[in-house]
């Protein structure tokens, strides 16, 4: 896999889909709100050559519509997606192939394993220049500052890769950065996530934790490292699978660990265990500032490696629309084929971008007996680790369109009794940044129970849904022309004239 952020950004620019901005702007909120305005109408990416007191050009809104978003993964359509979800579910959870037929697909699967292995450069781009010591000075590099309230600069879309200490599993994740001095930053995670679970074992054992920051990498890069993987399962290999061939990696100046080497920056430092520092507030992806932390772990850059005239890829946080509920649509696709190989009468599903991307969830299911929509919310949010933070999940029946809204909540309005179909789980582990929560870090989920009702469930005859008779509905389909009614696509409906502001 060869490609790097500047063949997409050439790829984006062929097809119409870059603007370069030549006019000097600023860093500090003016970037942000260039960037705001057109992900909120659909806009093209933004390339901005001209930055206020740096020296490299700025990338920002790259995934800012799920179509970039399948672009960067080597892919036109969303649909296409779910066929490498099918390929993950049976990594994800093998199992004993029944017929020929599960045999030759998990044979593929494997197959596309071996092909996707990374490989190793010698003489990588990204230690084209290579500076450490007091030479590293992060102040120099175009870091956004997003919203008035923000305590400082950030990183938002870099990989930090970390090792385990003892079984030497590497982890990649995005996590936010928030800019100390010139050569430290603090990070923001969650507790579930793999570095945190790293630095855990390293405290334990009396030893700092080894970090290397990718910026400007390739961005099916950052959405494999968005993607929910096996935990013994190499982000590298699965950005293989995207991608059908291995990731080119590179090993750090400094630490033992690997980057991508066709990385713009690469950051290499350490964390020594309880060495923190006030992180925020900031703007997050729930639309507030997240409130400071006294207790942001705090990383030591000591190298700074970066390919000769970088490009400095972005992005940031907030109320949707942003970047990461694009890939978060993307990922919907993705997560299907794993949900419904876990919970198997899961006919589809959707986290609604207005949800937050994960706070509420929609199911639809082939419903066979009583009670199977709770136990198909309790299995969802089991089944995955991003899972276990979704606050909302409605079960709805399997002729439903989950992603159409009008049909969600008549299915809501028309099928539940609160009393009945409502149920509560109190005192979950939850995110912290979620306000609503009494207590943070710790909230209830609440399930809604959407279907058509079954004995027991309801001893009352349940009424006949309206349908349109077949054969009248067929000759209007064939007549339609003859209307004169051709020019009308109602297949392309605005839902303006239906009370949704899609501004």
């Amino acid at each position: 896999m060869a490609r790097d952020l500047r063949g997409f950004l050439n790829q984006l620019e062929q097809r119409g889909q870059l603007r370069r901005i030549t006019a000097l702007v600023d860093p500090e909120l003016e970037i942000a709100e260039i960037a705001n305005r057109l992900l909120q109408s659909g806009g093209p990416a933004l390339l901005f050559e001209n930055v206020k007191g740096a020296e490299y050009p700025v990338a920002v809104n790259v995934m800012g519509t799920v179509q970039r978003v399948c672009w960067a993964m080597n892919m036109e359509q969303p649909e296409e997606l779910e066929a490498l979800g099918k390929k993950l579910a049976l990594l994800y959870q093998p199992r004993p192939p029944k017929k020929i037929s599960q045999a030759v697909d998990l044979g593929k699967a494997l197959f596309d394993v071996v092909k996707a292995k990374p490989m190793r450069e010698l003489l990588p781009p990204c230690q084209q220049v290579v500076l450490k010591g007091d030479e590293v000075d992060l102040t120099k590099l175009p870091l956004l500052r997003v919203y008035p309230g923000d305590a400082g600069k950030v990183i938002t879309l870099g990989l930090m890769i970390t090792k385990d200490p003892e079984n030497k599993i590497v982890n990649v994740g995005v996590y936010r950065l928030q800019l100390q001095s010139k050569n430290t930053m603090t990070v923001q995670w969650l507790s579930v996530r793999g570095a945190t679970r790293h630095l855990r074992k390293a405290a334990e054992r009396g030893e700092t934790l080894e970090v290397a920051i990718a910026l400007g990498v390739d961005p099916m890069l950052v959405m494999a490292a968005a993607t929910p993987l096996p935990i013994d399962m190499s982000e590298w290999l699965f950005a293989g699978l995207y991608g059908g061939g291995g990731v080119h990696l590179a090993k750090c100046k400094t630490v033992d660990l690997e980057v991508p080497a066709d990385s713009e920056f690469v950051l290499e430092g350490t964390i020594t265990p309880g060495e923190v520092a006030m992180d925020g507030p900031a703007g997050d992806h729930m639309g507030y500032y997240g409130p400071a932390n006294p207790n942001g772990p705090l990383i030591r850059f000591h190298c700074m490696t970066h390919r000769k005239n970088p490009i400095y890829l972005t992005a940031f946080s907030g109320r949707p629309p942003k970047e990461d509920a694009m890939m978060a649509l993307a990922l919907n696709r993705i997560y299907t084929p794993i949900l419904r190989q876990q919970v198997p009468e899961i006919v589809d599903f959707f986290l609604p971008m207005e949800g937050l991307s994960y706070k509420v969830a929609v199911l639809s299911i082939d419903k066979s007996y009583p009670g199977q929509a709770r136990r198909a919310a309790l299995a969802f949010w089991s089944a995955l680790p991003q899972f276990s933070y979704t606050k909302f999940v409605v079960v709805v029946d399997k002729d439903i369109n989950v992603r159409d809204p009008r049909q969600v909540v008549w299915s809501i309005t028309s099928k539940v009794d609160p009393a009945r179909d409502v149920f509560i789980l109190p005192d979950n582990p939850f995110d912290s940044l979620d306000f609503a929560t009494e207590r943070p870090g710790l909230g209830s989920k609440m399930g809604i129970d959407a279907t058509t009702k079954i004995y027991p469930e309801s001893d009352r005859p349940w009424g006949k849904q309206l349908d349109p008779d077949p054969d009248t509905a067929d000759l209007v389909s064939r007549r339609w022309a003859e209307y004169g009614l051709a020019d009308l696509n109602l297949e392309e409906v605005d839902p303006n004239l239906f009370g949704y502001d899609m501004r």
